[in-house]
């Protein structure tokens, strides 16, 4: 149930004490042996807030000198690329990441002028130092808890592949980390600030100007220009704030950044649907004061603190679902990119919308389903046999036009100026590209909910086994699978995902609450789905007892 206040602008109560936020960082030490303190990486980096000693000087320095260590077992040698974001923990965590790799003869490459960094920018500035290279390869650092509340920092390690790290990495980082703030962070190597910014291994990076400049290799940006598309884009406070503005001018796009205003409490945001800020822009609470303004665009786009997430507006539709929108993107991509290979597949996560199966079934296009996480899809954005990868919270990227890689991170940016070119080149909007899809293909009944379970009862439903699954029908229907592991790449899935001909369910342990999440969809309407949505409970509480 959404809280009273959703929707509505933040009070001065709601924001949170900066000065105190950031005393924290410094002030306060982690317990080693509480597992809420210790460093956690989970699908994008380690996240927490300093006020509960969850993301603090420690964790960060104890990270740092983990990667250090970590690139230097994995033999990576070259320049590592740092972003940060916009909340108010990311420039403390910034400047204890640099002040360890300058001690550790890191070659570190901060922005040119010191501004906010979006994660694509740093994927992209991997990828395009490493392009032609079988040595010397460069990683990176994004700092950032991507929408997270402002109360949260957050820190994620991309290594040469561009994208996330994959699992044996963050395991290691992670591991480490903590090792060395139980060993009382006697190992960390660190100079002071002034003498990292100094150190011949600190340099800088135009990240701007090398993500604009190359904006046109993936998105059609000229037929946007010539069809006169009217653009909204709010940054959201966010780390693209700096990059719409060039973007409408180098490209001569009718561009508005709607709001160029940045502040670590966030003030100027809409509650989101629990009553807390969260720069959440595929959420209708947060994105409130950009859906009230469509009808003044003909597209309007948001984007999170990193900018690796998009949220579309349109006049006619108002903030899009973010599955309608991935099906809408994959179905125009593969019709409109001739020069991507015949070969070349759809990338989906196992909760989004089946719509995107059956967009793929009608293009004649593999699909590939993995479990949760953009991390997935890194290799197949890499060589190219995926043109597209999405997950249903409203990440995504795509090709090159020329078929080649463009990011192996979530891109926003990118996403959001499809939407313009969408209804550039189709004279519809995306919201109406999705009615079409509809009537093709049925109307699927989305959502996610949550349901009670102790961390033990989580333990178990991450590793249960489709022998453990006994029912035989799900709201009516016979089952047609029970997954354990993703189709796409046989990897586990940390749950369960049980389907049928017209519906399916998912269901995988919170990491951080004690709840599990159901993930649930219907093409035989809302009522079909609130069936499979309380069939769902039983079948998990049935194997969870058995």
């Amino acid at each position: 149930m959404a809280h009273e206040r959703a929707g509505e602008a933040a009070r001065p109560e709601d924001l949170v004490d900066v000065p105190r936020l950031v005393t924290a960082y410094y002030a306060l030490r982690p317990d080693p042996e509480d597992p809420a303190q210790q460093v956690t990486f989970g699908t994008s980096g380690h996240r927490g807030s300093s006020l509960a000693s969850a993301f603090n000087e420690a964790h960060i320095a104890a990270t740092s000198q983990a990667i250090c260590e970590y690139r230097a077992l994995q033999g990576t040698d070259g320049p590592l690329y740092l972003g940060a974001d916009t909340h108010a923990l990311s420039e403390p965590a910034r400047v204890t990441a640099v002040e360890v790799f300058a001690a550790n003869e890191v070659r570190v490459l901060l922005d040119l002028n010191d501004g906010y960094t979006p994660t694509p920018a740093v994927s992209l500035a991997i990828l395009e130092y490493n392009r032609g290279r079988t040595g010397h390869l460069a990683d990176g650092v994004v700092v950032t808890p991507s929408h997270n509340p402002p109360t949260d920092g957050g820190f994620k390690y991309n290594p040469p592949s561009g994208g996330p790290a994959a699992g044996e990495a963050t395991r290691w980082i992670q591991d480490r980390a903590n090792e060395i703030i139980a060993g009382g962070l006697k190992e960390v190597r660190r100079v002071p600030w002034e003498r990292a910014l100094a150190a011949p291994t600190t340099g800088r990076h135009d990240f701007l100007s090398q993500y604009a400049d190359a904006l046109e290799s993936v998105v059609d940006l000229a037929a946007v220009r010539k069809a006169g598309v009217r653009i909204g884009a709010d940054p959201l406070g966010g780390a693209s704030v700096g990059y719409w503005g060039r973007i409408a001018e180098q490209y001569g796009l009718d561009l508005t950044v709607v709001n160029p205003r940045t502040d670590p409490a966030w003030s100027f945001m809409t509650l989101d649907w629990d009553g807390k800020i969260r720069m959440d822009c595929s959420s209708p609470y947060a994105m409130a004061s950009l859906i009230e303004g469509r009808d003044r665009f003909a597209i309007a786009t948001g984007n999170d603190a990193d900018a690796d997430r998009h949220g579309i507006v349109t006049p006619d539709g108002g903030l899009m679902n973010p599955n309608h929108y991935l099906a809408v993107a994959i179905g125009y991509l593969f019709e409109h990119r001739e020069r991507w290979p015949a070969a070349t597949g759809v990338g989906k996560t196992l909760v989004s919308s089946s719509m995107i199966d059956r967009v793929a079934a009608d293009l004649g296009r593999e699909l590939v389903e993995v479990p949760v996480g953009f991390k997935w899809f890194v290799d197949g954005l890499l060589d190219g046999s995926l043109g597209f990868g999405g997950e249903e919270s409203a990440g995504a990227s795509f090709l090159r036009r020329d078929g080649s890689v463009w990011t192996t991170d979530k891109d926003g940016i990118i996403l959001a100026l499809l939407a313009s070119e969408i209804l550039a080149v189709t004279g519809s909007s995306p919201s109406e590209r999705y009615a079409e899809l509809t009537s093709r293909f049925g109307a699927p009944a989305y959502a996610r909910i949550d349901a009670p379970a102790t961390r033990e009862e989580k333990a178990v439903l991450a590793r249960l086994s489709p022998e453990q699954v006994t029912a035989d029908t799900l709201a009516g229907q016979p089952v047609t699978g029970v997954l354990t592991e993703a189709p796409g790449n046989g990897a586990p899935i940390g749950g369960i995902k049980v389907t049928t001909a017209d519906a399916w369910f998912a269901a995988r342990p919170s990491g951080t609450e004690d709840v599990y999440k159901i993930y649930a969809e219907s093409f035989l309407g809302e009522q079909h789905l609130a069936e499979v949505q309380d069939e769902a409970k039983a079948v998990v509480r049935a194997a969870l007892d058995g």
